[in-house]
């Protein structure tokens, strides 16, 4: 009898131990971004992190990014703050992706000084960091991928110069101040404008990447200036918001807009006249190609430091040409 029992106990030990050695649930995913977890032996696993969710521009750079990854069995866990000024958000999503171990890390950084030590910490821990569309002041990142902004920004400059006849006054609207694209856009538009001497730039007002702040900081330029004839837009939020403000004053199509990116809203403001000129990146190269030199460089491949994706100028007259339409959808969508 006491064999019975002892039989019987050990029965129900062994059956108690089997349940217990069962494996984690699998880990969902949170707003269709893919969560980082325990990568295996063949699946790399990168964080890519912009400085925003929402815009047109940075759902491009994401394509691009899952194309890549796609290409080169990456899985892309794409993830960033809130909002383009969160910078301690973004710093603390970095530190998180350092501790739950991805592979490398491609970012957008919300601002270029504040951004620099968590990079540092994420190559010190032998994580290959690749910057686009905004660096950060650093030599640590092993490429930085993104438009000549300076270049981009004169030639915003020329391209609103010739619009207004080569005089009067105009206003400029960049996003968040101490952000690398921000920053390089305002430098070079204020280099380009400063070779037409009958152009003054009168006004420069900040928007924060905010549609309704634009919107606001247009009103009061108009305001403040009642003969003020262009605004260079420096990204996809500030030119809405001053297309807002401009139809709202009811000087759309003859109050000239030149602004930066390609969004379906600006674009179709462009073709009512209300933008007049694009300076169009190519987002979708960028999420393509940070992923591709963060990969290269974990591989042991040689990697350019500076990779230059380029930019269009796009107006009316060149909208439907089809080199053009294939830079505004990579996809073919």
């Amino acid at each position: 009898m006491k064999r019975v029992v002892v039989c019987l106990l050990t029965l129900l030990i062994l059956g108690g131990c089997g349940q217990q050695t069962q494996g984690p649930a699998d880990t969902s995913t949170s707003q269709g971004n893919a969560q980082p977890g325990p990568a295996t032996e063949s699946k790399l696993q990168f964080a890519v992190i912009p400085k925003g969710l929402t815009h047109q521009f940075w759902l491009t750079v994401k394509k691009g990014a899952e194309t890549a990854g796609a290409e080169l069995g990456v899985d892309i866990v794409w993830i960033g703050p809130d909002k383009e000024t969160d910078v301690v958000q973004q710093i603390n999503i970095v530190e998180d992706m350092i501790g739950k171990g991805v592979d490398a890390i491609v970012m957008a950084a919300c601002d270029q000084d504040a951004l620099a030590e968590v990079v540092k910490r994420a190559s010190d821990k032998g994580l290959p960091v690749v910057t686009i569309d905004s660096g950060v002041n650093s030599d640590v990142p092993v490429s930085f991928v993104a438009t000549d902004n300076l270049a981009g920004a004169e030639a915003a400059a020329r391209e609103l110069a010739k619009l207004i006849g080569d005089s009067g006054p105009v206003g400029l609207i960049p996003f968040v101040k101490g952000a690398a694209t921000s920053e390089l856009r305002e430098e070079g538009f204020k280099k380009g404008i400063a070779a037409f001497p009958n152009v003054q730039l009168v006004d420069t007002q900040y928007c924060d990447s905010d549609v309704a702040k634009a919107m606001d900081v247009t009103e009061d330029m108009l305001t403040a200036h009642p003969d003020l004839k262009g605004i260079f837009a420096t990204n996809e939020p500030a030119a809405i918001g001053a297309v807002q403000a401009v139809e709202a004053a009811g000087k759309g199509g003859e109050f000239k807009i030149v602004a930066f990116d390609a969004s379906p809203d600006q674009i179709t403001a462009l073709e009512r006249g209300t933008i007049h000129a694009l300076i169009v990146q190519n987002p979708f190269k960028m999420g393509y190609m940070g992923v591709k030199s963060a990969y290269d460089s974990l591989k042991g491949q040689p990697v350019e430091k500076r990779i230059d994706t380029g930019v269009e100028v796009i107006t009316k007259d060149n909208l439907n040409q089809p080199e053009i339409q294939k830079l505004l959808n990579p996809l073919g969508n």
